[in-house]
């Protein structure tokens, strides 16, 4: 008699196991928290099962060891296993969708996934099937390590992908700028590499190996503001505090940079023929970089001609001539005595 209660309640934790998985699929992938109810359900039934039956799902049944009896026992733990795993994995997924995690965060969520359903599987043989845990362990670590080493650069790109993901140093979206130069906007990152997206809307694909081994500037934190310097040469014919105002007249005239915190006016250098003034303002984003610089030297060029403020030859257009080249010429034929354009 009391085989046949025993038996009755392996089956029908097999049917609540099946009807689980059958309720499971049929939530649909568009109701996580659905699926979740239901598995934490059906997984609280199969154990409550367990527990009043005084069967315990990590030993291996003892009375039931040959034929369809031993079947249903084995089954009947397996699919607690199989419950246990995707209770736990569908609380990870509740909890990644509630705090509203960055969608690189799929690579740890894949990583505990693989470690949930290694240690069931494991489980599953060793308490199951009685299949001594510590022999399998010591093969796979021998399997593992020739996998390692014909694997060693994919390896390489995983592990890479998982420092950077728990470093954050950049999120989907973020711009970016390595130290070779390549630039582009974060579109996608996964277990081997990362996408940019650049400003001639080409993919550049990175390996995540190669992107840990290069400096990152990530041009969108702590916002997607952007310092853009300009350097202008104007002639010297004018105070300084009056080039000043002027280049700052010109700042503040343009629509497209911005105003908090203020552009700043650096005058850098002074000599004998051109004031070198450096003008700091800040853009929303770098996508109007380009077009908020065309309008500052737009500007520039209006506000120089109605100021009667000449623009400047650049230092590496002056020919610097002795003194003593001017001996033999009239006062009208004779050059500066500073310099003397090419």
């Amino acid at each position: 008699m009391l085989g046949d209660d025993r038996f009755l309640q392996l089956a029908l934790i097999n049917g609540l196991g099946i009807a689980g998985i059958v309720v499971w699929h049929l939530q649909g992938i568009s109701r996580p928290t659905g699926r979740l109810m239901v598995q934490m359900l059906f997984f609280i039934g199969m154990s409550l099962v367990f527990y009043v039956g005084h069967i315990a799902p990590y030993q291996s049944d003892s009375i039931y060891t040959q034929g369809f009896a031993a079947l249903v026992s084995k089954s009947a733990r397996i699919l607690w296993w199989t419950h246990l795993a995707w209770t736990i994995i569908g609380v990870i997924h509740i909890y990644v969708r509630l705090n509203r995690k960055p969608r690189e965060a799929h690579l740890i969520q894949d990583m505990a996934i693989a470690v949930i359903y290694l240690g069931v599987a494991l489980s599953v043989v060793g308490f199951v099937f009685e299949v001594p845990i510590g022999t399998l362990v010591t093969t796979s670590g021998v399997v593992a390590i020739i996998l390692g080493l014909a694997l060693q650069n994919t390896l390489g790109d995983v592990f890479s992908g998982i420092a950077l993901t728990l470093g954050r140093a950049y999120a989907i979206g973020d711009w970016v700028q390595l130290s070779d130069g390549t630039e582009g906007r974060v579109t996608e990152t996964n277990w081997r590499s990362t996408n940019l997206l650049t400003a001639a809307h080409d993919v550049v694909v990175l390996p995540n190996s190669v992107l840990a081994r290069q400096g990152v500037t990530n041009r969108s934190r702590p916002d997607e503001t952007h310092q853009i310097a300009l350097s202008v040469r104007v002639a010297a014919t004018q105070r300084p505090r009056r080039v000043e105002e002027i280049m700052w007249s010109v700042l503040q005239a343009s629509s497209r940079i911005v105003k908090n915190p203020p552009p700043v006016v650096v005058l850098k250098t002074i000599d004998a023929i051109a004031i070198e003034v450096e003008l700091h303002f800040r853009v929303d984003s770098l996508a109007i970089g380009t077009l908020a610089k065309n309008e500052i030297v737009d500007l520039l060029y209006d506000k120089c001609r109605t100021s009667g403020l000449p623009l400047a030859f650049p230092a590496e257009s002056l020919v610097f001539l002795p003194t003593f080249g001017t001996a033999g010429l009239s006062s009208d034929e004779q050059l500066p005595d500073a310099a003397a354009k090419v």
